[in-house]
């Protein structure tokens, strides 16, 4: 058999194929008859739930921003109470170790004070003379 009598069985396949590919092709774009307009039900969905997402992502960040700064000032609040009852202590320890109160626990113990009371000079290096009665 020769070729030439294939060649209109060939000529006919290719004619098929390309037939059946056009109309593959063209399935997969949708079928829009004139004087019909697409439907846009879809793109304002879309757009109406993506606006509605990033709101409620900003009322959440909002939420939690507040909450922040309600514990920020509650924290602040702790901290002012803290140095309040520092400096009252501080105060306390001021007026319990100031020279008129040393004093009056000292009497109240039955210290007398010193008639002749002796300094120490740092500068000198000899050590002052004590003198100890034996009794």
């Amino acid at each position: 058999m020769a070729m030439t009598a294939l060649a209109p069985a060939i000529s006919r396949s290719r004619e098929i194929l390309v037939e059946r590919s056009s109309k593959v092709a063209l399935k997969l774009v949708p079928d829009i008859s004139e004087g019909k307009q697409a439907s846009r039900k879809f793109f304002a969905t879309f757009v109406s739930f993506a606006g509605i997402l990033g709101l409620l992502t900003l009322l959440f960040i909002n939420t939690l921003l507040a909450q922040d700064a309600f514990t920020l000032t509650h924290l602040k609040l702790q901290a002012k109470m803290v140095s309040d009852e520092r400096e009252a202590i501080a105060r306390q320890i001021d007026k319990q170790s100031s020279p008129e109160a040393l004093a009056k626990a000292a009497a109240l113990l039955g210290m007398k004070p010193s008639e002749t009371p002796t300094f120490l000079n740092l500068n000198e290096i000899t050590i002052p003379q004590v003198s100890v009665n034996n009794g």
